[in-house]
């Protein structure tokens, strides 16, 4: 009257099962492997572009005054300007700063060299020290600190250090781009004094 219902269940196991299973294994470890290796190369490369991003903006400096002294022929041969740290920047070196002149007929990429005196071509610019806290020369690290940069313009207009023919005329503009070694950039656009007849040679004036 009663019936033996039996259900007979077998695994079975073979060794081409087996590698199988393992080569699935290794391939999923694989590849978790590639993904973990690829985001973290992702993550190094954006935190390196931000980082690079955050210094051009904020490693710069300001341009606080500006003027230019009288040369022959009622020109400015040469242009001064003062700067310091931009607000919230961290310390910019104005050994490795370049700067890029631009007039109405010159261009001319500038690098430091404070050694010249009086400036002896138009591919140097020159810095003097107005105040250093920590007397690490050319060093902007404290928002005190004041360096002044000298711009031989008389060179860069003529070519030549010429003393009979030099400068920017009445009315010129010039353009520089001071750029720190992280790439970060202050502009400014001067223009020269409408009249500069009668002002004496190597008198300042106002830019």
């Amino acid at each position: 009257m009663f019936e033996n219902i039996t259900n007979d269940k077998r695994g079975q196991v073979g060794i081409g099962t087996l590698i199988v299973f393992i080569a699935m294994v290794l391939v999923a470890a694989i590849a978790a492997g590639v993904l973990v290796n690829t985001a973290g190369f992702l993550q190094a490369t954006a935190e390196d572009a931000g980082q690079q991003s955050v210094d051009k903006v904020t490693n710069r400096v300001e341009v606080l005054n500006s003027h230019g002294v009288v040369g022959n022929n009622s020109t400015i041969k040469y242009i001064n300007m003062s700067v310091r740290l931009a607000a919230g920047s961290s310390s910019v070196d104005m050994n490795e700063t370049s700067i890029k002149y631009l007039s109405g007929s010159e261009v001319q990429q500038l690098t430091n060299n404070s050694s010249a005196s009086p400036l002896a071509n138009g591919s140097k610019f020159r810095l003097n020290e107005i105040t250093d806290d920590d007397g690490s020369f050319g060093v902007l690290n404290s928002m005190s600190d004041r360096y002044e940069v000298v711009i031989n313009a008389g060179a860069i207009e003529t070519g030549t250090y010429n003393d009979a023919n030099d400068g920017l005329a009445t009315g010129e503009t010039v353009r520089l781009e001071i750029t720190s070694r992280t790439g970060g950039t202050t502009t400014v656009i001067l223009t020269m004094p409408q009249q500069l007849a009668g002002k004496n040679t190597d008198k300042p004036v106002q830019l």
